[in-house]
């Protein structure tokens, strides 16, 4: 397998090198469920995908969530995300959590919702009488059984929880197994990644690897997957690659921690900037990650805050980190709002 070919690939078929049409965005969207916002600093603001709009595609889809066509939920790991309602049959198959022995409090939550809703938070501590602490996990509960649904069409924080039925009547819940939805999500995650492997799936969908490996076995089996160098790879991209001719590439991406590609890779990239990091004295959690012409080389760290955060170092394991100095710092700069970064490679950068 001629790695070069696949980043190559993996960089065209999600749009870093060649930017995609609303059309081409929205297809790479939906084989990339959930979408979510920028990390950190995108509380309540619509999902992106960073570096793959030929437009706006925080307005664009600002506009999708207010016409429902994203809708919010709890997926991977019991995390928010944004998926279009037409998977919702398949998003419920891979991620349901029934609620097979409410308490109490959540029977008595759950049936004030179904009678009378919808309720905002501030109406259910009225009518309850329980503290929003107490009721906010007990809604996210419900909301991973696909019992209640939170309907965030804009950005304001005063929302309504509706019965799940009301907004979805024509969901079926038992459409898909988990093996079968599975099946059909990893279908799509090999054709964005070209080549992947159980453990980059695991960390994209938090689910099971002994079940994604139960689903690619069965995908292998049925020709859809063929094993490549301890990985997989499209039955149909084998010849695709074959003759496949590499793009040049000559880029720099600085990707937030919840870009799709950091979270395929985030297990492996948390070790690797531990390395790079672990002598540093100053406050060096990672904020952005530097992906480099296709593939991941250095990071900037500091801390985060609300508002500007503490630029403190861009670490990189380049070997020609300091020729490319000014493109990575540009690119650093861009991405927090014109702030410099303090240091580069522990030197000072004034």
């Amino acid at each position: 397998m001629d790695k070069d070919k696949v980043i190559s690939l993996r960089m065209e078929r999600q749009f870093i090198v060649n930017k995609a049409d609303e059309q081409e965005y929205i297809a790479l969207y939906r084989d990339l469920q959930p979408g979510l916002n920028v990390y950190w600093n995108g509380f309540g603001e619509p999902p992106v995908l960073s570096y793959r709009a030929s437009f706006d595609d925080i307005e664009f889809n600002r506009e999708r969530q207010r016409e429902r066509k994203l809708v919010k939920g709890r997926f991977a790991g019991g995390n928010l995300g944004w998926i279009m309602p037409e998977d919702m049959e398949l998003f419920i198959g891979l991620y349901h959590k029934p609620l097979t022995n409410p308490t109490l409090n959540q029977t008595m939550l759950l049936e004030l919702i179904e009678k009378s809703g919808p309720y905002t938070i501030q109406q259910i501590k009225e009518e309850t009488g329980l503290l929003v602490k107490e009721i906010t996990p007990i809604l996210h509960r419900l909301q991973e059984a696909f019992l209640i649904y939170e309907d965030q069409y804009d950005g304001e924080w005063d929302r309504g929880w509706y019965k799940f039925a009301e907004i979805f009547p024509e969901v079926n819940k038992e459409r898909y197994t988990r093996k079968e939805a599975l099946k059909e999500v990893l279908a799509r995650f090999a054709y964005r990644f070209v080549w992947f492997d159980s453990g980059m799936a695991k960390a994209f969908y938090k689910l099971p690897e002994k079940e994604i490996k139960a689903a690619i076995t069965e995908l292998i089996s049925e020709g859809v997957l063929k094993i490549e160098e301890n990985g997989y790879v499209l039955a149909a991209d084998m010849d695709i690659l074959a003759d496949y001719v590499p793009v040049k590439r000559n880029f720099v991406c600085a990707l937030h921690r919840n870009d799709i590609l950091y979270k395929a890779f985030e297990p492996q990239l948390k070790d690797w900037i531990a390395g790079l990091t672990k002598d540093l004295e100053y406050d060096h959690e990672p904020l952005q990650y530097l992906l480099i012409d296709g593939e991941f080389h250095g990071a900037s760290v500091g801390h985060f805050r609300n508002g500007p955060y503490d630029l403190n170092d861009i670490v990189c394991d380049l070997s020609d980190a300091v020729d490319r100095k000014d493109e990575i710092i540009q690119e650093i700069c861009r991405v927090n709002f014109g702030k410099m970064p303090l240091r580069f490679m522990g030197e000072y950068t004034d």
